[in-house]
């Protein structure tokens, strides 16, 4: 039985956007970086595990894998089970959910494993079992190997605890994170988002100019570990210091309420003072003062929202606004419609592979510097 002061770590992601997670945690300073289907894996101790929940954009959790023991039989699973070193990580007085998933295994059915896990747990740690417990342990049992991980997040990531207001096809913080970072924005250079919707990208790119981190205003599922030493996160979470930007991040949309709404978004995540948001049409776009930066915008793709025909007009008129008013600018467009981005007449870079967005598959179209 395998179980150590350094963890494999797992950060599930974004299908589609696994790269981009692996290099947000290599550039972090993140140790043994790996990009899997599905997410990222990588090594660390506790305080590691911690520092990936406070400041990585792009995850969508942060799973950590306690141990594993092989099993054939629930007898034996049973067994394994009850002397696994639970103690070292859980406490018994934070109740726990179980989940199980079984492939190529002799124990096939997750619900008889799910049962024996329960009750070792309940029976050796003394720990209650509740179906909306904050901690969740998800065993997999694969090939006759049981593996227990641990989901050290709690609510999920793209939660930062700031955006009350969300528009009619809204875009994840995670997901916007990442695809800033596939268009290269380091936070170096203003960003326009002339379809702001609840002004998710725009108030990313403020945060990530200021030096703000994602989980600054929220609680995580580790923080109610017995491994958890709360001095030691205070310490973390107050390393991490902000920076000076003086650059300013522009969102506009048509709806007046979406503007009202991105407003108090932006206030309750402090960055009002680097963002303007103002009720436009995208006809109506003025290039910013200042220096070119990036153009990044999720239009209508006419799946939920609007009529396809009228959207291959709509975005003929965005690329020509774009190629008239914004040389120098990088644009970035995501949509499920390789023909819609076509209409733009942008000249795109070579897109990445799609992402699954609200059911259905996005993705990134991008360009270099908009020719003079």
């Amino acid at each position: 039985m395998e179980h150590a002061s350094e963890f494999e770590i797992f950060l599930v992601g974004l299908p589609g956007l696994e790269a981009a997670l692996a290099d947000e945690a290599r550039s972090a300073g993140f140790s043994a970086v790996k990009q899997v289907p599905g997410g990222v894996s990588m090594r660390g101790d506790w305080p590691e595990i911690w520092r990936a929940n406070l400041t990585l954009r792009g995850a969508t959790r942060v799973l950590v894998r306690l141990g594993s023991f092989r099993a054939m039989h629930l007898a034996q699973l049973d067994k394994r089970a009850r002397k696994f070193p639970w103690q070292e990580t859980l406490s018994p007085e934070v109740p726990l959910r179980v989940e199980v998933t079984c492939r190529k295994s002799r124990i096939y059915h997750a619900g008889a494993a799910k049962q024996r896990i329960e009750t070792a747990l309940r029976e050796s740690l003394g720990v209650e079992i509740a179906p909306d417990a904050p901690l969740q342990i998800k065993a997999r049992i694969e090939d006759d190997l049981c593996t227990f991980s641990l989901d050290t997040s709690g609510e999920s990531l793209h939660r930062r605890g700031h955006k009350e207001f969300v528009g009619k096809a809204p875009l994840r913080e995670t997901m916007a994170a990442l695809l800033l970072r596939q268009c290269d924005f380091d936070g170096t250079e203003p960003v326009l988002d002339p379809m702001c919707g609840s002004g998710t990208f725009v108030l990313e790119a403020a945060e990530i100019a200021a030096g703000l981190l994602p989980g600054r205003s929220r609680s995580f599922a580790f923080e109610q570990l017995a491994s958890f030493d709360r001095t030691k996160w205070e310490a973390i979470r107050n390393s991490v210091p902000t920076a000076h930007t003086d650059l300013k991040f522009y969102g506009s949309d048509r709806d007046a309420g979406a503007i009202r709404g991105c407003e108090g978004n932006a206030s309750r995540a402090g960055v009002s003072g680097l963002v303007e948001f103002r009720q436009a049409a995208f006809s109506d776009l003025e290039r910013p003062e200042g220096p070119p930066g990036l153009v990044i915008v999720n239009p209508p793709y006419g799946a939920r929202i609007g009529n396809k025909k009228l959207l291959y007009g709509l975005y003929g008129s965005l690329g020509k606004v774009l190629m008239d008013r914004f040389s120098g600018w990088r644009v970035g467009i995501v949509t499920s419609e390789s023909g819609l981005a076509k209409a733009t007449g942008l000249p795109f870079l070579e897109t990445g592979p799609p992402v699954a967005h609200g059911g259905l598959k996005v993705r990134l179209f991008r360009t270099a510097p908009l020719p003079g």
